[in-house]
């Protein structure tokens, strides 16, 4: 909703403070088809040439994520606990071959079942089932350190995977105000061809070009680059319950007393969607 707002705002006081500074529409609005044409269609080019079918449709759904905001809410935290505690707590209490069947097919599981919200992120969910399976196949004998290692490098590369999509509109940002100028020289270019138009219409193909640099500009400063920012705050935001995850996987593999398990877990949540200790314990106790 927010995006949306301030798209609107920009646009409302970039052209409304021009109006009411003195400045005519008409000739702009006149150049901006024109000009976005070629800022448009060389930006959609630049995107194919760098990047793959498949960071293209991540793009898109990045930029969908811009204006739906963050996935995960309140419940969402509760809920990962509440899971992975469970987990925990079986392999704790009824060993390695009880938790097994949980692990080695998530989306059949009764435990994983009751948080189908959460099924939706296979991501997730394999973050959780590959990292147990790791103490279930070596009967608990792992050393704890090197289970957090691995969890460690799969998070560093989701990490990378998930922020493909800033990465993708930040270089964008940065070509705009170029790609404004090529549409600008070219508008030169074609204003040097009628040289010898009168003034009034060389004046009106000089100031077309302008639109160009202009455009690329606003593009760039003014939407792309606060849209890749936006986006690294949402999936910011959504990344926080892997670490969740990882944090109560360690915590108990170190035989820590549940209200230290439960401390690792809150720290690492934003406090907009960390719950209660209270309401996290009292949860557990239900389960």
């Amino acid at each position: 909703m927010f995006p949306a707002i301030g798209l609107v705002v920009l646009l409302l006081m970039v052209f409304g403070g021009f109006v009411i500074t003195g400045g005519a529409l008409e000739p702009v609005l006149h150049a901006i088809p024109h000009e976005m044409l070629i800022i448009g269609g060389a930006s959609v080019g630049a995107l194919i040439i760098g990047n793959s079918t498949k960071e293209l449709k991540a793009l898109g759904a990045g930029l969908g994520k811009v204006f739906k905001g963050p996935t995960y809410k309140k419940q969402d935290f509760l809920d990962v606990i509440f899971l992975v505690s469970r987990l925990m707590k079986t392999l704790r209490t009824d060993g390695p071959i009880a938790l097994e069947p949980h692990v080695e097919d998530p989306f059949n599981s009764a435990i994983f079942a009751e948080y189908p919200r959460l099924l939706k992120d296979k991501a997730l969910i394999h973050l959780i089932a590959d990292t147990l399976r790791l103490v279930v196949v070596s009967s608990g004998t792992l050393d704890v350190h090197a289970v957090e290692e691995v969890v460690d490098h799969s998070l560093k590369t989701h990490h990378h995977a998930v922020m493909q999509p800033v990465t993708t509109l930040s270089t964008l940002s940065d070509s705009l105000p170029a790609l404004g100028i090529v549409a600008a020289v070219l508008g030169v270019v074609k204003t040097m061809g009628a040289i010898d138009k009168p003034p009034v219409i060389l004046g009106g193909m000089i100031g077309s070009a302008l639109v160009g640099t202009f455009l690329g500009v606003l593009l760039a400063y003014g939407m792309v680059g606060p849209l890749a920012s936006r986006l690294k705050q949402v999936l910011d935001a959504d990344t926080a319950i892997y670490n969740v995850v990882k944090q109560i996987i360690i915590a108990s593999l170190h035989g820590h007393p549940q209200p230290l398990v439960i401390e690792a877990a809150r720290s690492g949540i934003a406090h907009a969607n960390q719950p209660g200790f209270a309401e996290v314990f009292d949860g557990l106790r239900g389960k």
